[in-house]
């Protein structure tokens, strides 16, 4: 490894942490102003419309019923495999419902396997339509995403399943108040779950991510420049890292700003995916490059008025909580980004590391001090915290400015610069493993194994 030292350290953050926004090149519709697409929703009684495989059904596709529904009907799609991509887009799909197994959403399943072209992109796409719910589906084998809400105001997507996609399992960009909630996120070579580029509002409306859970994907959540997000009561554990609010100049509005990580259970997130994945390693992007680190529970890469509490954190062989400036945006000539790199205002407060000295995390809290009025108060920690001597951790309120301290900076650095994507091992060099407390139904995952 070479002498970290030797070299300026913001330069080499630079180098370590230069990420696109996504993992692979997609076709994606342009971002438009969420909102105001106009309404219109069918006058008169709404209609039903079912779809089946059997011949009695007068619609055999998912597709074929949309196409003849507006906003305010229902589609009722029974069991079966639909070998299909799902378009709705405009305001005329308004408060659409599309429902198929509330209980058992993997008996209706949408799969990109064979499709080509445009079709093998997304298993549900809803663009510039309001307020469509989503609810009972499994997604899988798609190019990009499994479920993919763009450019609306309000969405409801529940009791999902999304898996061995290209880039997000379920996503919602450009959007604004939305709900993900019942639904599960596997084997995706980026997020499992995504909520991006969130418009800023005078009045926010908040999206509500709750009873989630994700594993075996790159990242449990990610959320680049994400705006009035709050992440709840779910579970997050066997990614490469947990949950990640990042921020970067690839995408509108940074940064991250206003989000609440409250009552998750975050562990287990050492999935080295270099070492073998069920999906295909990209050759750029997150999973390309050694920018997130392997092995943390959750990391805040540049954020503001972020709170993160009363979560469980355990289990995690890097750390179980970190928190960076975005030094990108720090170095640029735009005196916007410059601000938006900054940590400010985050609240850590209240959250049970180390599973009460069962499942202990390799270091409970990394932070290199930097930003204003960033605060640690009522966390119980069981592990050391890089600096070990606590001295950045300042208690709420936070102070008008936080103390940096270098050499945290410089640990933090090397975990990220002595890596290579070609030799998994690397990735494992600062873990601190330690013996796991039993999960009913769920093994830990380091390496996968087909």
């Amino acid at each position: 490894m070479r002498a970290l030292r030797s070299l300026p350290p913001l330069a080499l953050l630079v180098a370590a942490l230069a990420l696109p926004a996504t993992a692979v090149a997609v076709d994606y519709p342009p971002a438009g102003n969420p909102g105001k697409g106009g309404k219109q929703v069918r006058k008169g009684k709404p209609k039903t419309f079912k779809v089946c495989k059997a011949k009695r059904c007068k619609y055999r596709t998912i597709g074929a019923a949309v196409r003849k529904a507006r906003g305010g009907d229902t589609i009722k799609v029974a069991n079966g495999v639909y070998r299909e991509s799902v378009n709705v887009t405009g305001p005329r799909y308004d408060r659409l419902k599309i429902v198929g197994n509330k209980r058992k959403p993997r008996k209706v399943v949408i799969d990109g396997r064979k499709l080509k072209g445009a079709k093998a992109q997304n298993g549900v796409l809803i663009n510039n339509a309001d307020r469509v719910t989503v609810n009972g589906f499994y997604a899988r084998n798609f190019r990009a995403n499994g479920f993919f809400v763009v450019n609306v105001d309000g969405y409801k997507l529940t009791n999902l399943v999304a898996g061995r996609t290209g880039v997000y399992g379920i996503y919602a960009f450009n959007s604004k108040g939305g709900t993900m909630s019942r639904s599960e996120a596997f084997a995706n070579n980026d997020a499992g779950f995504y909520i991006g580029q969130t418009p800023p509002q005078v009045k926010p409306k908040r999206s509500i991510v709750n009873k989630v859970k994700s594993h075996t994907n790159v990242l449990g959540f990610s959320g680049t420049n994400m705006r009035y997000v709050t992440i709840k009561n779910s579970d997050f554990f066997n990614n490469g890292s947990g949950i990640v609010p990042n921020a970067l100049d690839s995408e509108k509005f940074p940064p991250p700003d206003e989000n609440v990580i409250s009552g998750n259970r975050i562990f287990w997130n050492n999935f080295n995916y270099y070492a073998g994945a069920p999906f295909t390693i990209p050759a750029s992007g997150p999973a390309g490059l050694a920018g997130y680190p392997i092995g943390v529970g959750v990391l805040l890469f540049g954020s503001q008025n972020t709170t993160v509490e009363n979560n469980q954190i355990f289990g995690n062989w890097l750390a179980g909580f970190g928190a960076l400036q975005q030094i990108q945006l720090f170095l640029s000539d735009d005196e916007k980004l410059k601000e938006a790199s900054i940590l400010r205002g985050n609240t850590i407060r209240n959250n049970q590391f180390g599973l009460d000295g069962r499942d202990l995390n390799g270091r409970d809290m990394f932070y290199d001090g930097s930003g204003t009025t960033n605060c640690f108060s009522g966390n119980v920690t069981r592990s050391p915290n890089v600096p070990a001597d606590n001295s950045v951790f300042a208690p709420c309120p936070g102070p008008a400015a936080n103390t940096p301290d270098s050499d945290a900076l410089q640990e933090g650095l090397s975990w990220v610069l002595s890596v290579n994507k070609d030799d998994p091992a690397t990735f494992e060099q600062f873990w601190l493993r330690h013996p796991h407390a039993a999960q009913k139904g769920i093994k830990p995952l380091e390496r996968y194994r087909r």
